[in-house]
């Protein structure tokens, strides 16, 4: 993988990068949704398989504003039931990400991307959707969490049907989530470095460079939560982030 000064970014795509570090810090601290806009944008800026381990610092630097805020709430017997699962999940797309081109990556990245959005409206206009409290639901979950985790970083709109399940209320589902992720974000980071060669220290200090961004996206996230209109919002970033996904193909 290239490191970042040979990237050769234009002001315009250090923008974009800034932009995406401060969405998923509001995405991270409250305002869901916002990180499904991410991965398109940043696979078009450095390719589709790079741009999976460029992103994974970032959102563990997001993890750590979301765990301490919300660690309290954290239920970690609905962590431990899906983990092994989306443990398995993660080794299916480190395989199959290790056998397709760049080109084809994007494309299942798209997929996934759309995915999240189809589940994430279905959850919308399903205000109460009854789903199942079983083993194999986590399974096929915590499988497919997995997955979309490791080829796009997109595991989100999965991770919270699951938690759906649980009937947790907001501050649990969301401290519950955050330690979910990051827990899953840090077991992929050896895979990133040691397999897909996507982690390397020039990646990591660009990534370092955009704290910044992250740090005023969760603050954000706290207190912008509470005065954005949700429906507006949500409706945005899935018009935006289905633009996004289809210029991946």
């Amino acid at each position: 993988m290239n490191n970042f000064i040979e990237w050769d970014l234009t002001t315009w795509e250090c923008f974009l990068a800034a932009s995406c570090a401060f969405l998923i810090g509001i995405s991270k601290t409250g305002i869901s949704g916002a990180g499904l806009m991410v991965v398109p944008i940043m696979a078009g800026i450095f390719g589709g398989k790079p741009s999976t381990g460029l992103l994974l610092p970032i959102l563990i630097f997001a993890d750590v504003f979301a765990v301490s805020y919300y660690n309290r709430h954290a239920r970690w017997k609905h962590v431990f039931k899906l983990l092994p699962w989306a443990v398995i999940g993660i080794f299916i797309a480190l395989h199959v990400g290790e056998m397709i081109k760049d080109e084809v990556f994007k494309e299942i990245m798209a997929i996934v991307v759309l995915a999240g959005i189809v589940i994430m409206v279905y959850r919308d206009v399903k205000k109460e959707i009854k789903v199942p409290d079983k083993m194999w639901f986590a399974a096929i979950l915590g499988i497919a969490g997995g997955f979309s985790t490791m080829i796009g970083n997109a595991a989100g709109p999965i991770m919270a049907l699951y938690l759906l399940s649980t009937r947790l209320p907001k501050n649990n589902f969301i401290g519950t989530g955050a330690w979910f992720f990051f827990i899953i974000n840090l077991l992929k980071v050896p895979l990133h470095v040691f397999a897909w060669k996507t982690i390397n220290f020039q990646t990591f200090i660009f990534d370092v460079l955009l704290i910044p961004a992250i740090a005023l996206g969760a603050i954000s996230g706290f207190h912008l939560v509470k005065l954005i209109p949700e429906k507006f919002y949500r409706i945005l970033v899935i018009a935006t982030t289905c633009i996004a996904a289809f210029l991946l193909f």
